[in-house]
């Protein structure tokens, strides 16, 4: 049996992407994320449900799976705050993925959108009152790997639409984090935390602080500028030392969230 040892926190904007738990099912990343004592998580589409069931956590899964997840949340006392990354081409599907937030009272939905899609989405999240954010791969994935693109993107754009900011994929692809931020000021509503060892699409996740991001300059940036939004960890390791990695991770962000 698989155990860990409970962390005790109080900094309540500090969650985990599921993605970090892709090996294991979502039912196993509530309740490791649950004994880490992390109470927010943000789904991706595509994990298994549980240790039985090999049905996706897909935005499109029956209204009976979804009475399930509702009490798998429950049992473990973890909210989804946030669903992706995840990237639609037919309205269609859009409204069908803002009804499954709307059911699952997600906040925002992270997306890597195509650029003729922004409209789209934008409408949706003023209709619904749903956020959607614009999270960024190293490049040269997609456009928004460059936040200057992302900027340039909002531009016009309502309130709802957003930018959730993965500062490692930034440094994978040589950027300036802080710079970044800087340039995305007011609109950050999330961020995807996690070190890496390169500036260079071969660079690898690492514990926090042990890699090449200046994160005492990231978090004056995030502290000047007042950001009150989630902390997403996002880490892959072996499963050996996945969780041993975790609590270091929780515990560099406890030093510096207040």
């Amino acid at each position: 049996m698989f155990t860990v040892v409970f962390i005790a926190f109080s900094q309540k904007n500090i969650g985990s992407q599921a993605w970090t738990f892709k090996d294991y099912s979502l039912e196993e990343t509530l309740e490791k994320i649950s004994a880490l004592g992390l109470k927010k998580i943000e789904m991706f589409p595509k994990q298994r449900f549980s240790r039985v069931d090999s049905t996706l956590t897909s935005y499109k899964m029956p209204k009976s799976q979804l009475v399930k997840l509702k009490a798998l949340l429950k049992k473990y006392k973890v909210k989804v705050v946030s669903y992706g990354v995840i990237s639609l081409k037919k309205e269609k599907d859009w409204i069908h993925l803002f009804e499954f937030a709307k059911d699952m009272k997600i906040k925002t939905i992270i997306t890597e959108p195509a650029q003729d899609q922004i409209a789209t989405i934008d409408k949706l999240c003023k209709q619904y009152k749903i956020y959607a954010s614009i999270h960024n791969h190293a490049k040269p994935k997609r456009h928004w790997w460059n936040p200057a693109n992302v900027k340039q993107g909002l531009i016009g754009r309502s309130k709802y639409l957003g930018v959730c900011a993965d500062v490692g994929h930034w440094k994978r692809s040589n950027l300036d984090v802080t710079a970044s931020l800087k340039l995305l000021k007011g609109k950050i509503t999330e961020l995807h935390i996690k070190d890496v060892n390169k500036p260079s699409s071969k660079g690898k996740p690492v514990p926090l602080g042990t890699g090449i991001i200046n994160w005492e300059n990231v978090f004056n940036e995030l502290n000047r500028q007042k950001f009150k939004g989630n902390y997403i960890i996002e880490h892959t390791a072996k499963k050996s030392v996945l969780i041993k990695e975790l609590q270091h991770n929780i515990a560099f962000l406890k030093t510096y969230i207040k």
